[in-house]
């Protein structure tokens, strides 16, 4: 290899992905939220979370679903606060939960606490063995079905009329006072409330049935220009809403160009496929964010509440 005869060019005419205008600029002292989202390099990830906002603000200007679907860790992080601001402020139109994520709304909306140490409590068999939990929840399910509710709904609605005394933390209340939906989607088995006698699995699969055909007719409003957001849900809720844009689209043929958006604090098949690459491969948009939920929620709502401010 004859070095003398590489044919070289100048940078000037190379084509570069990265120039100076991209960059995150400084701020001074006491610089606005809305500054500091602005001074955000226009690269890689923080671009992209630019972009979710403009399309979730799009979707709301245009009045399309902007679909909220979350794991129970998100309660846990402490972040029910934000999530009630985004339902109270019109930006969110549905939310929906997996099992154990309305356990955690209940229980703070019970008694301001929750989540258990489990590998303790597993030594002496009482882990998930609260009574309270178990028989409210159930116990709501069980009236609902017989008034034609979802499981959302006959919780929200049961927290709403027992007037719990931190109720205001509840999405579950939050959404019924809002009339949006609230669909809760059950694997029989992994909550702890399965285990009480008062579980009835007949109760619960009818109700999760309502809410997973309540759901398919949020998603078949999709098209052009709406927003699902799945935020720490691995495996159920990636499944749950692959399922009901099938059925959408079978049902209404047309489906597409929307934009899909996932949050997690690790990279994950399930969702990347189910929720970032399937439902918008010939349409739309995906983006696969990975941080921690207690500072990208944050930071995505107050975001949110500029832009859409002006």
């Amino acid at each position: 290899m004859d070095l003398t005869k590489l044919k070289t060019v100048s940078i000037n005419k190379r084509k570069s992905k990265i120039n100076k205008a991209l960059f995150a600029k400084t701020l001074p002292r006491g610089a606005s939220f809305k500054d500091f989202f602005k001074s955000l390099p226009e690269i890689l990830k923080a671009k992209e979370l630019k972009d979710v906002v403009e399309a979730i603000s799009l979707a709301r200007s245009k009045k399309k679903p902007i679909m909220l679907m979350m794991g129970a860790h998100v309660i846990k992080c402490g972040l029910s606060p934000l999530v009630i601001d985004l339902i109270k402020a019109n930006i969110i139109t549905s939310v929906s939960l997996n099992g154990a994520g309305v356990i955690h709304d209940f229980e703070i909306a019970y008694c301001g606490s929750t989540s258990e140490d489990v590998a303790e409590a597993l030594e002496d068999g009482s882990f998930g063995m609260v009574r309270e939990t178990a028989d409210f929840i159930n116990g709501a399910v069980h009236q609902g079905v017989r008034l034609g509710l979802g499981f959302g709904a006959s919780v929200g609605l049961k927290i709403a009329e027992k007037k719990l005394k931190y109720r205001d933390l509840s999405i579950a209340r939050a959404c019924v006072e809002k009339k949006i939906p609230l669909t809760v989607h059950v694997a029989i088995g992994t909550d702890i409330i399965h285990q009480h006698l008062s579980f009835s699995g007949s109760d619960t699969g009818e109700a999760s049935l309502r809410d997973f055909r309540r759901l398919t007719q949020e998603v078949a409003q999709l098209n052009d220009g709406g927003v699902v957001i799945n935020i720490g849900s691995a495996v159920v809720l990636p499944e749950v809403f692959l399922k009901a844009l099938s059925v959408a689209r079978n049902l209404t043929k047309n489906v597409k160009n929307f934009t899909t958006v996932n949050f997690d604090m690790n990279f994950h098949y399930r969702p990347y496929q189910n929720i970032v690459t399937r439902p918008v491969q010939k349409s739309g948009r995906g983006f696969y964010i990975v941080g921690h939920h207690e500072i990208m929620l944050p930071l995505l709502v107050q975001a949110l509440k500029e832009r859409i401010s002006r």
